[in-house]
């Protein structure tokens, strides 16, 4: 696996607590119309999941094309600039330093407006079906890493790699949103440490400092 496949995982797994925070919620909705059936409610948390990912997925691969279409993957100096500077303020983001990232929520929730219906019509889920299309819904959810993640993935040399940086940052989410009872809450806590978000996102600043093509 490459480092930037690495470095997606790993930006997936570190903002896994906002992550939870966002996507809490849907935990309920994914076992109301499960009866007393531990192994449905997981069932549907895999269809679920799978659903978010291969929205992540298709959104990478579509902000990628863009990309190419523009250019932008045409200015390889350009491209490690922008990398290494998302990378950057993700990591801020992610150790609690600074919040701006967040403000380009505001890019989504124009689309958000017209997909939230349809989340609503889906639940409570009663079959994969419903529980696979939610997910790919809910991957259109506006969230600030996510969209971060995009910008990045945005600057690879091709709109399969940005897919593929997309699908390795889903990878990153799904310990934290498949993790269930005590195992979520231990995890969860873990996530949202002080001096684990500390180091986690330290660690995404130096990758991005990394990145940045002023070291040659």
């Amino acid at each position: 696996m490459s480092a930037e496949l690495l470095a997606a995982v790993a930006i997936g797994f570190a903002g896994a607590g906002h992550c939870i925070g966002m996507c809490g919620g849907i935990s309920a909705a994914l076992t109301l119309g499960v009866k007393h059936d531990d192994s449905q409610a997981i069932t549907f948390s895999l269809a679920f999941n799978l659903g978010r990912l291969l929205s992540y997925t298709f959104i990478g691969a579509l902000v990628g094309s863009l990309a190419a279409l523009i250019g932008l993957n045409s200015y390889l100096q350009e491209s490690l600039f922008l990398a290494g500077f998302m990378l950057i303020l993700m990591g801020l983001s992610i150790a609690q330093i600074w919040q701006g990232v967040r403000r380009i929520e505001v890019i989504g929730k124009g689309i958000w407006q017209y997909i939230q219906p349809l989340t609503k019509r889906l639940m409570p889920i009663k079959n994969l079906t419903q529980a696979l299309a939610l997910g790919m819904l809910w991957g259109w959810l506006p969230c600030g890493l996510i969209y971060s993640s995009l910008i990045w993935a945005s600057s690879a040399g091709s709109w399969q790699e940005s897919a593929m940086l997309m699908l390795a940052f889903g990878v990153g989410t799904l310990p934290a949103n498949l993790a269930s009872g005590i195992l979520a809450q231990q995890m969860k806590a873990l996530l949202r440490n002080a001096i684990s978000q500390r180091i986690l996102g330290l660690s995404m600043i130096a990758l991005g400092l990394y990145t940045l093509p002023i070291w040659s």
